[in-house]
């Protein structure tokens, strides 16, 4: 579960900004969508946090800083360059080129609290430490000082100085660890592998879905009915095969794989996948397939996105979805949002968070005013990031007409709207 997740100098964020998982402790309402978890000291976590804002306020920012983390994590001893530095954007509307950016994690994992987290040049990881909480005391795993040197605390175990050694100035001790089969930072570097995002845009998952097996999540063909798309049904079926195309293509996939990261590499048909085709209801009681390429927008995307909903409902970890309301009707998307509000349907502590501009989940039984949270733009051009807890609000009040009122910032200036529509 994640507790909190900071991050500075990186993008449109220059000073450290902070999403928190923690509830406030004044709220008192809709306490039976809070997660327990007597690992923190507020015995509760929040299953998800919704982020609004602004075009270009930075929303996206947040949500791909935790990206870079992961993917430094994943990547940074296995597909690093020796001499190629690191792929770090820093704020770039200030004289920041030069500070390090610095990103910081922390979560549970099999019943265990860890803070990690790390800083960043252009050209090498300057810091990194790892912090656990036995007892709910801070102690400390490991701590980098600088590029090569990292002292270690009592509790790690392992062969920590080989892998040191085996560090490079531009990869994290935590990747090297987990490439070396570190067994007690495994757990670490699961957990933040097991993180999921979802993004706009063309997914060639939408475009090619594919099951390696013959069976689908039924899930997420009853949730596609529920909300009105039309699906009844569905059947996995072999592509047709022709050995040329796919002769070719094993070759083009092996090149690409060599030179981007897992989640860039689309997939193709192979011998061994099935593909997804959805049933709809037609005249006289029939049935009528199509295949996911002629299934609407929003349809392509909900099949996308609930993949890892159900996924991070079943393992109780987290997902990050930005723009939530992209080609989705309002009501579909406080059903996600309730999917991690109901222990029923999530026992494991799984949780959500999502940027949107549909103001009418504010208005959602499923959400409490401190899953709520903003960004907006200073006159330098820097993201802050705010809960709504931040404002003195009460539970009687109507958060969407204040927000759209401009109560709590984080709006489109429109003052002179008026007048660009006279001109």
């Amino acid at each position: 579960m994640l507790v909190r997740f900071a991050a500075s100098n990186i993008r449109s964020i220059d000073e450290r900004q902070e999403l928190s998982l923690v509830p406030s402790a004044f709220y008192k309402d809709r306490e039976e969508v809070l997660i327990p978890c007597r690992e923190v000291p507020t015995g509760y976590l929040l299953p998800s946090a919704i982020i609004y804002g602004p075009n270009a306020s930075g929303k996206t920012n947040v949500v791909n800083s935790v990206r870079f983390l992961r993917a430094a994590v994943i990547n940074s001893q296995i597909r690093g360059v020796p001499d190629g530095g690191v792929p770090r954007q820093a704020f770039a509307l200030g004289d920041r080129e030069k500070e390090p950016t610095t990103l910081e994690i922390e979560f549970i994992t099999d019943g265990v609290r860890f803070q990690y987290g790390f800083e960043a040049t252009n050209r090498a990881f300057v810091g990194e430490w790892l912090y656990w909480f036995p007892h709910r005391n801070r102690q400390l795993l490991f701590e980098r000082t600088d590029e090569k040197s990292v002292r270690f605390g009592r509790n790690l175990k392992g062969q920590n100085k080989i892998i040191s050694e085996l560090m490079r100035p531009n990869s994290l001790f935590l990747s090297a660890a987990a490439q070396n089969s570190h067994e007690q930072l495994s757990k670490v570097h699961a957990y933040v592998v097991s993180m999921t995002f979802e993004a706009t845009g063309s997914d060639p998952r939408a475009r090619d879905l594919l099951t390696k097996t013959e069976e689908y999540d039924r899930r997420i063909i009853d949730f596609l009915a529920e909300v009105g798309t039309g699906v009844v049904g569905y059947r996995t079926k072999k592509p047709t095969p022709d050995e040329k195309h796919q002769a070719l293509m094993k070759d083009v996939m092996a090149t690409i794989s060599r030179h981007l990261p897992p989640e860039k590499v689309e997939t193709f048909p192979l011998d061994d996948d099935y593909v997804l085709e959805l049933a709809h209801s037609a005249k006289k009681n029939k049935r009528v397939f199509f295949g996911v390429d002629r299934e609407s927008a929003g349809t392509r995307r909900l099949l996308v996105i609930l993949s890892s909903v159900f996924s991070a409902l079943d393992t109780g970890t987290v997902v990050f979805i930005d723009e939530l309301d992209a080609s989705l009707h309002t009501q579909i998307c406080e059903g996600i949002v309730a999917l991690f509000s109901s222990r029923r349907s999530n026992p494991r502590g799984a949780q959500l968070i999502a940027t949107t501009h549909d103001t009418n989940l504010m208005r959602s039984r499923h959400l409490r005013r401190d899953q709520m949270w903003f960004t907006e733009k200073d006159p330098s051009g820097a993201t802050h990031l705010f809960p709504l807890s931040d404002i003195r609000t009460r539970k009687t009040d109507d958060i969407e007409k204040g927000y759209l009122e401009g109560r709590f910032g984080a709006i489109p200036f429109a003052g002179s709207l008026p007048d660009f529509l006279r001109d």
